[in-house]
């Protein structure tokens, strides 16, 4: 009689453990707030960055009702020899000229070394370039120049943009 009762109770504990997992997993897939929109890296020949080599990457904007993030990609090894990278982001929103927008942007510090995602000797960052904002409708165009004092900039493996619906 022990023992029945003892099963008993197992089973329920089993039951309401994976009643909560499932109600957990559920929850946590309707508070994700972001969808990837467009995610695209380039290679960049021999892991050495040339400034006069420009990846380009364009998007197309249907939903004007949200808000969109961008997102500069960055994968390098552990050789790479800064803490930061310049670069140059050329955009041409639908209709309208290209624009051109510096920023320094950070890849390490002291305290805490690389701030992105590693594995084994690459790491890889995607560091916010806008904070949620609505575009227009349309296609849009940006270009990516590194502007390093250290032309070609070693031991980088690829450079993207990534576009995420907020």
């Amino acid at each position: 009689m022990i023992k029945f009762a003892k099963n008993n109770c197992l089973k329920r504990y089993k039951n309401i453990v994976l009643w909560m997992f499932a109600v957990y997993s559920l929850l946590d897939i309707a508070s994700c707030t972001t969808i990837d929109l467009y995610e695209k890296n380039i290679a960049i020949p021999k892991h050495s960055w040339s400034s006069s080599f420009k990846p380009e990457f364009t998007f197309t904007i249907t939903d004007t009702t949200a808000l969109y993030q961008l997102f500069f990609v960055i994968r390098h090894t552990e050789k790479y020899n800064f803490n930061n990278i310049w670069i140059n982001l050329y955009s041409q929103p639908p209709g309208d000229t290209l624009h051109k927008a510096r920023y320094e942007l950070p890849l390490a510090t002291n305290d805490k070394g690389w701030l992105g995602t590693g594995m084994d000797d690459i790491y890889e960052h995607r560091i916010a370039l806008t904070n949620p904002q609505p575009f227009k409708p349309g296609t849009y165009k940006f270009i990516i120049e590194q502007a390093m004092r250290e032309d070609p900039l070693q031991n980088v493996w690829n450079v993207g943009m990534r576009v995420e619906k907020k």
